[in-house]
């Protein structure tokens, strides 16, 4: 089988490139009084960064992506509404089977991140042939976290720089897995939940299969509940989740969650962007993901998949 090495050298530095350049000017005006120091070290880390970037281009010239429409006969723009009903028993069913296989996630963070990039390698080759082999670091704060307070994880999507900014218990291993698949090209948010989901549902590891029922879950109370963290915590008292997974689910949208005024308006933002880039916006995350999941699942039942 064929292989490709993407190097995404910036993902082994000590901080983030991205940060040094944004940052060090400031910080050395404020720490010495100079900003000359802080120039150096932005040029230094700007010379960095575009070697990183262009290294990663160039390997990532040979890819071949998977083709959402012909493999899972849906993609970003062709996709069935799920009924309300059926998310409904989607909720009850998917939350039932979690609590069946549920074991506590014991793996350092750095383990389970191999893990799970190995998982998506083997996933994605299955379907086109070629193994897209990528960094599994990942950081635990960059300045990502400040401007998208909303966010849960980042990737730049050039250098392939991936951070995850708190504790998510369960939901992990689906957060890694799609900030990957943006590092392995795959730029769109629906095709990043979609990939992610489809790799860690099929594998043997439960810690991998709970982590991609509990998005799927996760995602149907986001639809349900129409924004209101309130209505979110009546819909969780409905399912046969229980103890630290509950605990996760509540910890992910607290009942007192109401965004502020800087946080609405980065979302606006950020939906902003995605309809720019080809995408619908930030419902690609919920809507989307659980709309096309629906209808992949449907072209399954009917043949017209596998």
């Amino acid at each position: 089988m064929e292989t490709i090495r993407i190097p995404n050298s910036a993902t082994y530095s000590p901080v983030s490139l991205t940060d040094l350049m944004i940052a060090a000017p400031m910080a050395s005006r404020l720490l010495i009084g100079a900003t000359l120091p802080g120039r150096l070290i932005q040029a230094a880390a700007a010379g960095a960064y575009a070697g990183s970037v262009i290294g990663d281009w160039a390997s990532r010239r040979g890819v071949r992506k998977i083709d959402f429409l012909a493999t899972y006969t849906s993609d970003v723009k062709h996709m069935d509404e799920m009924p309300e009903e059926r998310r409904r028993e989607d909720i009850q069913r998917f939350s039932g089977e979690l609590m069946e296989i549920h074991e506590p996630v014991r793996r350092s963070r750095e383990l389970l991140a191999g893990d799970i990039n190995e998982r998506l390698t083997s996933y994605i080759s299955e379907i086109t042939g070629q193994r897209v082999e990528t960094s599994s670091s990942v950081r635990e704060l960059t300045l990502a976290r400040l401007m998208l307070p909303f966010a849960i994880g980042s990737c730049d999507i050039l250098s392939g720089d991936v951070a995850v900014f708190r504790n998510t218990g369960i939901f992990e291993p689906h957060i890694l897995a799609h900030e990957f698949c943006h590092r392995k090209g795959y730029l769109k948010e629906l095709e990043a939940q979609a990939i992610a989901y489809l790799a860690l549902s099929r594998s043997r590891d439960p810690v991998l299969r709970q982590a991609a029922l509990a998005e799927r879950v996760y995602r149907n109370l986001r639809v349900l509940d129409g924004d209101d963290p309130a209505r979110y915590g009546e819909l969780l008292e409905e399912t046969p989740l229980a103890g630290e997974v509950l605990e996760d689910f509540r910890r992910l949208r607290p009942p007192d969650q109401r965004p502020g005024a800087f946080t609405t308006a980065m979302r606006e933002l950020y939906d902003s962007r995605m309809k720019l880039t080809g995408q619908n916006g930030l419902s690609d995350y919920d809507r989307g993901f659980t709309n096309f999941l629906y209808t992949y699942e449907q072209a399954v039942s009917e043949g017209r998949a596998s």
